[in-house]
């Protein structure tokens, strides 16, 4: 993987390229953050509540640790996109479990939310794009749009399995198809690429939920009954996996640039 320098300023890009790697990881990751969150707030029994204050906290964490990277280090981003998904889905459960908001206000709300996160964004940088993640500003708004597209994608996943009673399988195939529409709009319609990785990135997030409540959740509630464990273990060997591959693929492309400079 090449390492992304801004050409003007000659800073190091803080997160990864967009390639077939990225958004297969990015999909496990938002599954497994459905999966994890209802494991630990479920079966381990410690409550939406202490779950959110445990996640959180470890989340708080792992952004500390991202900020402090002054380029793209794979373990390091792709950790904090994980607790970020799992974060994500316990602040939407909180809301619609613990104090009883409607999935259809969520939904709109985290709508609202995301996108005067873009604007404001769009008003001090300019720019949206991912390519030049190479300030801390940047940065943090990089991540609370990460945030509430995660809130986001969990509302808008559960309100369509659940509050329209469609299932987990055939809500997965209608995310999948928007994606897939997505897909068509930039590759064969010419659509803005940023405005087609936002929207990408957003419906990954109920995609991913809903193919994890899928595999997870007992047959007599539609799904295929493996069970928490099982489906977030699975998740999570995948996920370390390809950030090993990622890794040493970023490796190998600072040795490659370190070369061909000297």
């Amino acid at each position: 993987m090449d390492v992304t320098r801004h050409e003007t300023h000659g800073a190091l890009n803080r997160v990864p390229e967009v390639k077939v790697d990225f958004w297969l990881i990015k999909l496990m990751a938002v599954t497994m953050g459905e999966t994890a969150a209802d494991y630990l707030a479920v079966n381990l029994g410690l409550g939406l509540s202490a779950t959110s204050l445990i996640m959180s906290s470890i989340l708080v964490v792992a952004l500390v640790l991202q900020f402090r990277q002054r380029q793209y280090v794979p373990w390091v981003y792709w950790t904090a996109v994980v607790l970020i998904s799992i974060v994500g889905t316990l602040v939407t459960d909180n809301l619609v479990d613990n104090f009883h908001v409607p999935l259809e206000v969520t939904t709109i709300v985290f709508t609202l939310a995301l996108i005067a996160t873009f604007a404001v964004w769009y008003a001090y940088e300019k720019t949206l794009s991912i390519h030049s993640i190479f300030t801390t500003r940047r940065e943090a708004f990089y991540w609370l749009a990460i945030l509430f597209t995660f809130a986001l994608g969990t509302a808008a996943g559960d309100l369509v399995a659940e509050k329209f009673g469609l299932g987990f399988a055939a809500t997965g195939l209608i995310f999948g198809a928007v994606i897939a529409l997505i897909a068509v709009g930039y590759f064969v319609f010419h659509l803005n690429a940023v405005v087609a990785f936002w929207l990408a990135y957003i419906f990954t997030r109920p995609l991913g939920a809903s193919f994890g409540d899928f595999l997870s959740q007992p047959m007599e509630y539609g799904g295929l009954g493996f069970g928490t464990i099982i489906t977030s273990l699975i998740f999570l060997g995948c996920i370390v996996a390809i950030v090993v591959y990622m890794t040493v693929m970023f490796r190998n492309g600072n040795r490659k640039a370190a070369s061909q400079a000297a």
